[in-house]
């Protein structure tokens, strides 16, 4: 039986293109910015979580950013961790601009799409 992909996982697939085609017209700012909204949409589920840091690194990676290749590897070795132990920080945008460990208020939007990951 295949599983049906929620709004909140469709909408972490658009965010994952958005920043695609952001990266490939050169605009490394907005795709980050919707990277960002795809980790908080994305976090939930090990698979996209670990997706979203890839492409974070990537994006550290091409813009040549110690910080963000050194703070999306911290946060690629932890992504296994936290959901065994089942302690990740909900809304929290994924970036090394901000703590790994910190929660972060959800944009109202988004609020929406995370409440209905059931459905």
């Amino acid at each position: 039986m295949a599983k049906t992909r929620t709004r909140r996982i469709e909408a972490f697939e658009a965010a994952m293109a958005e920043a695609a085609r952001h990266r490939a017209a050169g605009d490394a700012r907005r795709a980050f910015a919707a990277l960002e909204r795809a980790h908080v949409l994305g976090q939930l589920d090990f698979v996209p979580h670990i997706r979203v840091h890839w492409q974070m690194l990537r994006a550290g990676w091409n813009a040549r950013d110690r910080r963000e290749v050194a703070g999306q590897l911290m946060r690629i070795a932890l992504v296994p961790l936290g959901h065994l132990a089942g302690r990740l920080p909900v809304g929290n945008t994924g970036g090394a601009n901000v703590s790994a460990f910190e929660p972060m208020a959800i944009p109202p939007e988004l609020e929406r799409l995370i409440e209905d990951r059931d459905r």
